[in-house]
This record gives structure tokens, sequence and C-alpha cells, in this order.
């Protein structure tokens, strides 16, 4: 559907217009509805187009590693969407899916061009747009720092490993020494009182006996332990390891992407200079009648 030149102006990113630049720009980007829940783009489809919020809701979302749907961005009113991969020719990297009914202007790279060369300032807004996907970037990348590491080693751990954590957690606190301490007191003590009907009489053999054998479980269970806790430290390295390379691959994406901007502003500028250079070279040379 035609774009009408009024809606540009809405637009905080085309308020800058006039009314002839606005219309030249209204001919070229297309007005777009999507019904609630229809998609918008999804990850993989050829990126040359972006869009702009005019009204509605829009869900970016993108999927992690773990498989899990992270939400990525909800764009207000004016911002773009989808504008990254426009300017790479790069499939997108993400979902956009219309919360509720939606309407977008749908823009392609000659757009981009036509509007730079005649509103060079322009650029500046979509460095701005950059720039807010950029920390929202970063906003993603330390909301997925801060999963718990012993949440996930809960939820894989097997049934044999949780007995063996409660079991060495127990015989390594205090309550076990006291209780042990408190049964090891009274067993003597009692024996020592019944004399000669002792059951375990001095040296205290079956008691010997009883302390051999909480020895020999003992010693497996805290090598259960020392394994689990290596294994709980080799997780949380690696938690810490898909975070910091997440980082770098989202801010080494995000800074090509404003390099690209910026070369392409720089190129119109420079073209707009050797325009305005050859205009006052005629304007100085006036023809000879």
């Amino acid at each position: 559907m035609a774009c009408n030149p009024e809606i540009l102006k809405q637009v905080p990113l085309f308020a800058l217009l006039d009314d002839e630049e606005s219309a030249v720009l209204a001919g070229q980007v297309e007005l777009k509805t999507f019904a609630p829940r229809q998609r918008i783009y999804k990850m993989g489809d050829a990126g040359d187009k972006a869009y702009v919020m005019v009204s509605g809701i829009v869900r970016v979302t993108t999927v992690d590693e773990d498989g899990q749907e992270v939400i990525v961005d909800e764009p207000a009113v004016g911002e773009f969407f989808g504008f990254a991969s426009m300017l790479e020719k790069t499939p997108h990297q993400t979902d956009a899916i219309a919360i509720v009914e939606t309407t977008c202007l749908e823009v392609d790279r000659h757009d981009i061009s036509t509007l730079l060369e005649r509103k060079p300032m322009a650029g500046m807004d979509m460095l701005t747009v950059l720039g807010r996907q950029f920390h929202a970037a970063q906003q993603l990348v330390r909301v997925r720092a801060n999963r718990n590491a012993n949440e996930v080693i809960e939820k894989e751990a097997t049934f044999a490993e949780r007995i063996a954590d409660m079991v060495a957690g127990f015989g390594g606190s205090w309550t076990f020494i006291i209780t042990f301490g408190v049964v090891l007191i009274t067993y003597t003590a009692t024996n020592i009182i019944l004399g000669r009907s002792a059951w375990d009489p001095y040296p205290y053999i079956l008691l010997n006996l009883f302390l051999s054998m909480l020895a020999a479980i003992q010693a497996p269970v805290i090598m259960m332990s020392q394994n689990r806790q290596d294994t709980k430290d080799r997780l949380r390295s690696e938690l810490d390891f898909e975070v910091n390379r997440r980082a770098a691959s989202d801010i080494q994406g995000l800074a090509r992407k404003i390099n690209l901007l910026g070369d392409k502003i720089g190129d119109v500028e420079d073209l707009l200079r050797q325009k305005h250079a050859g205009t006052s070279t005629s304007s100085s040379n006036p023809v000879l009648l």
C-alpha cells in the first residue's frame, strides 16, 4: 500500500524532511499492515528489507544455543528493526512477530540511499537506532550472564548424584560432628557404667568395627563429592565462556554494522560536497555572450 507523506512526519526518523523530500520518500517506501501474531520475517529470510514502526507492537526474538527463545528488542514507534541485515545484505538473524495489529514502513537500501543524499543528518538518527540496539545486546548478555549455574547443575543431576551430595553435605557439617561425638561419649560411658555386663567392654572392639565400616563408606562418598565439585566448576567455566563469547560476537557484529553505516554516510557527504563544489565553480564562471 502506498504511503501517505503525513505518516512519514509522524516517524521521528523522517520528521526533519521537508514536504518535497517526504513526497519523494513516500513514493518509494511501502506501508504494510500485519495481523496479530503474524510473522513479519523469520530467521534465515533474505535481509533485503527493513521496517520502521508506525503503530502496534512488534517483538524481535532469537534462539540461543540452549534452544531457548530470547527477546532481543521491542521497537518503539519510529525505530527500525531488521535494519542491520538490510545494510549487510545478509539473512535475518532474528524473528519478528506482530503481537497486535501493527503498521510498518517497509524500506530497502535504495530508499536509505535516497534519504541520505537528500538529508545526510538523518544518518545520525539511524546511528542512534543502532546504538540502542547495541545497548539492548549488552543488556541481553548481562541477563544471560545471570543464569544460575547451581540451577543448571541441579537440573542435570541424577538421583544417585543427589544422594551423594546430601550424604557428603551432612558428613561435612557441624551437625554430624556434634551428633557423632555425642553418640561416642554415650556409647563408651554406658559400657563403662555397666562394667562386666557391658556388651562391648574396653577396648570397644565392636565400636572399632563400626568406625572402620563408617570410614570405609565415607571415603568413596568424599571422592564422589569431590568429583561433583569438579563437575560444577567445569560447568560454571563453560557458562562463563559462552557468555564471554556471545558478548564478543555481538560487539563485533554491531561494530561492523556501525562502521558500514558510517562509511555510507561518509560517501553521501563526499558526493554532496562534490556537487556543491561543481555548483560553485559554474556560478563563478558565467558564460560570455
